[in-house]
C-alpha cells in the first residue's frame, strides 16, 4: 500500500516538472515589436464663437492693417467704411406771391377765354342799324355765355335805352357803355372779402363745400396759400374722409406753405375731424382754420345730412365765419342746380368759381350770384399753385371786353 502511494507521488512530481519546462520554453519565445507611437500633433485652436474675438498667440503682438507687410505687387487691402446715412431733406417752405392785384396779373389768361362775349357784343352794337334781329343776336350772345334769362333781359333793355339816347356811337363810347352795364350786372357793391377774422377771438373758421370734381380740395389748398401770402397762419382740416387721396393731397398743399393739417382715419367721422381741427387751431393760436368736406354726388341725401352735421359740430366751438361753395365754371347751368342744393343745407356765404380760364362762359358769375344772392369771392384761373385770385369786378369786366 505504501509502495502504491509512493509511486503516485513520484508520478505527480514528474508531471509537474514537465509542465514547468513547457511553460518556461513558451516564455522564452521572442515577443513581436511594439507598435510605433503616434506622432505628436498639436490640435488647431478652436474657432471663436459669435461675439468673441479670435485669440492671438501671446508671443505675436496684434498688428493693425497698416502694419501688415504685403507682398510686392499685392493689391492693398480695402478697408470697408461704415455706410453713410443720408438725411432726408426738409421740405422748403414756399412763399406765395402776394394776392393784391393777382387777378390783374392773370388778366391775359382770363381774356383768352372770356373776351369772345365782350367782342361779340361790341361787334353787334357797332352795326349802323340796330334792328330787332340785331337785339335778338345780342340776347343770344348773352344767353350762350350763361348770363341767365332774367339778367340778359335787364341788360338788353338798358342797352337799348342808352344806345337810343346816345345816338352817334363811336367805338370808345360803345366800349365805355358796355363796360358800365356789365359792371352793374356783375355788381361792384357786394362784399367779396373772405371772412377770416372773427369778431371775438381766433381762429376764423372757413368751411369749403362742393361736389367732387369741381376742384374743392385743391381750392382749399390754394386758399391756404392766399391766406399765408397775406400773413395769416393756417390749420387745415381734412374732413373729406371718404376719398382716399383727399387727406394726402391737402396735407401736401399745407406742407408747401407751412400749414398744419389735422386728419383722421380713412372712412372716419368727418365731423370729428372738423371738430379736432378747430380745437387744434385754438390751441396753436392760428389765425384761420380751413375745413375741406366730402363732395359725393349732390343727389345723395346722406351727404347733405353729413355736411349739416359737420356744420353743427364745428359751431359747438364757434360760429362759422365763411361757407364757400366751389363750383366748376364749365358746368354752366348745371352748377346752379348744385348751388341750390348746398345752399339749403349749409347757408352759403361765398362762391369760388374754378376753371374759369377754360371753356367756361363768363356769364356764370352773374347767374350764380343772382341764384344764391351771395357774391363770387374767388376765381380759379389755371392749374398753378397761385392761380386762385380774389374776384375783382373791374378786372373781370375789362378782361371780357378786351382793350
Amino acid at each position: 500500500m505504501e509502495t502504491i502511494i509512493l509511486a503516485v507521488v513520484i508520478a505527480v512530481v514528474v508531471l509537474g516538472a514537465l509542465g514547468g519546462l513547457v511553460v518556461g520554453s513558451r516564455r522564452r519565445k521572442p515577443l513581436p515589436p511594439p507598435p510605433p507611437s503616434p506622432p505628436d500633433i498639436t490640435a488647431p485652436p478652436a474657432e471663436p464663437h459669435v461675439g468673441e474675438e479670435a485669440e492671438t498667440p501671446r508671443e505675436e503682438p496684434r498688428r493693425t492693417i497698416e502694419e501688415v507687410d504685403l507682398p510686392d505687387g499685392a493689391p492693398p487691402v480695402a478697408v470697408e467704411e461704415p455706410p453713410v446715412v443720408e438725411e432726408l431733406p426738409v421740405p422748403e417752405i414756399e412763399v406765395p406771391e402776394p394776392t393784391a392785384g393777382r387777378l390783374v396779373r392773370l388778366r391775359a389768361r382770363l381774356s383768352r377765354s372770356q373776351n369772345a362775349l365782350g367782342k361779340g357784343l361790341l361787334t353787334l352794337l357797332s352795326r349802323e342799324h340796330l334792328d330787332e334781329d340785331t337785339w335778338e343776336e345780342i340776347e343770344d350772345t348773352l344767353l350762350t355765355a350763361d348770363v341767365g334769362v332774367q339778367p340778359t333781359q335787364e341788360l338788353v333793355e338798358r342797352l337799348r335805352e342808352r344806345v337810343r339816347v346816345l345816338g352817334t356811337r363811336t367805338p370808345e363810347e360803345l366800349r365805355g357803355l358796355l363796360r358800365e352795364e356789365l359792371l352793374t350786372l356783375v355788381g361792384t357793391d357786394m362784399d367779396r372779402v373772405v371772412k377770416t377774422e372773427p369778431a371775438t377771438s381766433k381762429p376764423g373758421i372757413v368751411m369749403v363745400v362742393g361736389v367732387n370734381g369741381t376742384g374743392k380740395t385743391t381750392t382749399t389748398g390754394k386758399l391756404a396759400r392766399v391766406l399765408v401770402a397775406d400773413g395769416r397762419s393756417v390749420v387745415l382740416g381734412a374732413a373729406d374722409t371718404f376719398r382716399a387721396a383727399a387727406a394726402d393731397q391737402l396735407q401736401t398743399w399745407g406742407e408747401r406753405v407751412g400749414a398744419y393739417t389735422v386728419r383722421g382715419p380713412e372712412g372716419g367721422d368727418p365731423a370729428s375731424v372738423a371738430f379736432d381741427a378747430v380745437k387744434e387751431g385754438k390751441e396753436m393760436g392760428s389765425d384761420v382754420v380751413l375745413i375741406d368736406t366730402a363732395g359725393r354726388l349732390h343727389t345723395k341725401t346722406g351727404l347733405m345730412d353729413e355736411l349739416g352735421k359737420v356744420k353743427r359740430v364745428v359751431e359747438k366751438h364757434a360760429p362759422l365765419d365763411e361757407v364757400l361753395l366751389v363750383l366748376d365754371a364749365t358746368t354752366g347751368q348745371n352748377g346752379l342746380v348744385q348751388a341750390r342744393v348746398f345752399a339749403e343745407v349749409v347757408d352759403i356765404t361765398g362762391i369760388v368759381l374754378t376753371k374759369l380760364d377754360g371753356t367756361a362762359k363768363g356769364g356764370i358769375v352773374v347767374a350764380v350770384q343772382r341764384e344764391l344772392g351771395v357774391p363770387v369771392k374767388l376765381v380759379g384761373l389755371g392749374e398753378g399753385a397761385d392761380d386762385l385770385a380774389p374776384f375783382e369786378p373791374e378786372a373781370f369786366v375789362d378782361a371780357l371786353i378786351g382793350d
